[in-house]
């Protein structure tokens, strides 16, 4: 594990070469509402079915668990930041009073835009999360048309029409498909999920939305959960050692997003809708990992098997946890120094590519249409 120092003077390193790339934008936003899964969860799933992260997941910046499946902060964190905003709590975090002035989280880990099934490891799905929005608008009437005693902990009425509306939601609807289904069958899906993401956005605008920023989705085929389990054969890798078929999942559920971005463009005069084309960053970097200071591009920082396992990932014993595996009892510890890893467990990325991430984000070239 990277001791405090280290990794922070690395990452204000990084901050301060990204920080010059934001001072040119200026947000008005009010407040932020967010929808998604473990990208941007900031401890909705942790709360909602009691599940438990342990130690070394938050051993950057918060020292502990935060409910952020990470080393540290997620991309969200650093946009909240750059708007002088604070950090989200999650819709499902009572705990400690949380104020919600400034916005809310409903994204979830594991959460898919499709209903929820029996399997699904989130029940909180896009629907849900839309659901919560509107059940939590209500309520701040409510409380407001009563009393301004809580004032200072909901948002003010405007700002849910100022407000931005983040989303960052459809991987595990790919990546869970293939478990099940041929990369011809996930295709032919896409069109059906954007049509419920497409039905969410509707409802968003209906309760007064007006400022809606959609991210893509990353390069699914890169995450060494699903190198492992579907790129035993290398002729299934691309040149970067990805899943192909993964990824052109990926890439096609993209182009349909943003037709659907265009189309709500066109559909919403009155509204602001931004495409951000994630996928580019993060592809990207793993591919000019080096450039940027990382050395190591695929495999997880936080796991077990390696090396001389090239990937450092073991579907069977998760990041943190001591399991019994071969008769032997293992852990999955993290790295000495995680600043050094694209992947943080296998699944979701380090800290400092959600750094990276961040300020190639507020840099505007990524965005449709460009700011």
């Amino acid at each position: 594990m990277a001791s405090n120092s280290c990794t922070f003077s690395r990452l204000t390193i990084l901050w301060i070469i990204c920080l010059p790339l934001t001072s040119s934008i200026d947000f008005n936003y009010p407040a932020v509402f967010n929808f998604g899964d473990s990208n941007s969860d900031t401890g909705n799933l942790v709360a909602g079915i009691g599940a438990k992260l342990n130690p070394p997941y938050g051993q950057n910046y918060f020292q502990k668990p935060s409910g952020r499946f990470c080393d540290g902060r997620l991309i969200i964190d650093f946009l909240m930041y750059a708007m002088d905003l604070p950090f989200l709590n999650a819709y499902l975090k009572a705990k400690g009073a949380p104020i919600f002035r400034k916005g809310c989280n409903f994204a979830a880990a594991g959460s898919t835009i499709l209903p929820a099934t029996a399997s699904s490891v989130s029940p909180f799905s896009f629907g849900i999360q839309v659901a919560q929005f509107v059940r939590f608008k209500a309520e701040v009437h409510e409380l407001q048309s009563k009393s301004r005693r809580s004032d200072k902990y909901i948002p003010a009425q405007d700002y849910f029409r100022k407000a931005l509306y983040i989303f960052d939601i459809g991987q595990n609807d790919l990546a869970g498909g293939f478990h099940s289904k041929t990369l011809d069958q996930i295709l032919a899906s896409i069109p059906i999920i954007l049509s419920q993401f497409e039905y969410g956005i509707e409802i968003l605008y209906d309760q007064g939305a007006r400022n809606f920023w959609i991210h893509n989705t990353g390069p699914l085929g890169c995450l060494p959960e699903n190198i492992v389990k579907f790129g035993t054969d290398p002729s299934k890798l691309d040149g970067l050692g990805c899943v192909s078929s993964h990824n052109q999942a990926s890439k096609n559920f993209n182009l349909q997003l943003h037709a659907l971005c265009k189309k709500l463009q066109g559909q919403y005069q009155d509204a602001n809708v931004t495409y951000v084309d994630i996928f580019t960053i993060k592809s990207n970097l793993i591919a000019n990992y080096s450039r940027y200071g990382f050395e190591q591009p695929l495999m997880a920082c936080c796991g077990y098997g390696g090396p001389p396992a090239p990937l450092n990932y073991d579907s069977r014993i998760a990041c943190g946890q001591t399991k019994v595996l071969n008769e032997s009892s293992v852990t999955a510890k993290g790295c000495n120094d995680s600043t050094k890893y694209v992947n943080w467990d296998g699944i979701h990325y380090t800290e400092a590519v959600n750094l990276y991430v961040a300020s190639e984000i507020l840099t505007g070239k990524y965005s449709d249409p460009l700011f």
